[in-house]
């Protein structure tokens, strides 16, 4: 099956678009990425997606049809653009606004009707809802790529927005969000007039405050046990509070130190070995550097392909996984109360 994952992130990296073709022989499936493209966002529509969380109930319900239609044009040019022939499937993520999984509140915009309709090709979206009403995180999802295409990596580690981790324990997968990464390094590198801080320059030459590495380092979240999930109202009410009574140059090393203690405290209490690391925090060479000085394991970073389209790929796995009516999200990692198939298929059927 030929299938284009789409993936946008809580970070307004970009629009990524991933073609990927599954097979399964015997128990084991495979892939193969024919083609990968990242659209970056317009000024405007980063504006639009970062101020949806406080619009109005109406001019949501139309952000959702307008950027589903938007994912749409740019996946009708991407099939263009590598004249791809034969899709059988859309599998979109879309944007998260909302996330509150504990008062059972997931919301993605980027209409799945709308994507299907502009590009006559059936699609999946609307993932996360189904899990949050059975109890779940509706988060992370990306663990089922882990387990059935990176089962070889005793770890998988996603530098995004948010960094997350996935792992086996126990004969099961266990996942779970760790930490902000990208949302505050490309907001503080705003401050310095960059879109972010490439390979960790800005972090470092800055200076290192032991008051905001402490006070970052107690939040509560990271006291919870797993099953548990970040949203960007967390990271607002909590870890952005702390930040903005402190200077940008403090800001940018303090946090990057923060995420990786963060990360590395993880990875040492279940003493992994060999770590797959991607996301664009993976081309951050200082913060992999400073993650490497304190871990045991040994981190892999893989092709560009893999650090850039792992989520969008994976999507398109869960999409895959969804019209075969194969189990797509793992009780095991978001404490939904079974394992289950998620996803909104959208197809017309002509009369």
């Amino acid at each position: 099956m030929k299938v284009i994952g789409i993936m946008s992130g809580t970070s307004l990296d970009g629009l990524d678009l991933c073609c990927v073709e599954f097979s399964r022989t015997e128990n084991r499936y495979s892939y193969c990425i024919h083609h990968t493209k990242t659209v970056e966002y317009s000024e405007s529509w980063k504006e639009k997606l970062k101020n949806s969380i406080s619009i109005s109930s109406d001019k949501l319900l139309q952000l959702n049809v307008e950027f589903g239609e938007y994912i749409a044009r740019q996946v009708n040019q991407f099939i263009e653009e590598f004249s791809i022939q034969n899709v059988d499937l859309i599998s979109s993520h879309g944007h998260t606004v909302f996330h509150q999984p504990e008062n059972k509140i997931t919301y993605q915009i980027g209409c799945g009707n709308a994507i299907h309709l502009q590009t006559g090709i059936k699609t999946v979206a609307d993932f996360r809802k189904q899990d949050v009403l059975l109890g779940g995180q509706g988060a992370p999802f990306v663990p089922i790529g882990d387990e059935f295409l990176f089962s070889d990596f005793d770890a998988c580690i996603n530098l995004g927005g948010f960094s997350n981790i996935s792992f086996r324990e126990n004969a099961q997968r266990i996942g779970f969000d760790i930490c902000p990464v990208n949302i505050p390094l490309n907001q503080i590198a705003k401050l310095f007039g960059k879109e972010y801080d490439e390979n960790g320059k800005l972090a470092q030459s800055g200076v290192f405050d032991d008051e905001l590495f402490e006070k970052l380092n107690h939040l509560e979240y990271y006291k919870q046990e797993a099953p548990k999930s970040l949203g960007i109202e967390w990271y607002t009410s909590e870890f952005q509070t702390i930040l903005s009574n402190f200077l940008k140059e403090k800001q940018i090393t303090t946090v990057t130190e923060h995420i990786a203690k963060q990360i590395s405290d993880v990875i040492n209490a279940y003493n992994f070995g060999k770590i797959l690391v991607t996301g664009g925090g993976a081309k951050n060479n200082y913060l992999v550097e400073r993650i490497n000085t304190k871990i045991k394991g040994t981190l892999s970073i893989p092709s560009e392909d893999i650090i850039d389209y792992k989520e969008a790929l994976i999507f398109a796995f869960m999409g895959f996984l969804r019209v075969k009516g194969k189990v797509n999200v793992l009780k095991s990692v978001t404490g939904a109360k079974y394992n289950h198939s998620s996803g909104v298929v959208f197809k017309i059927n002509m009369i």
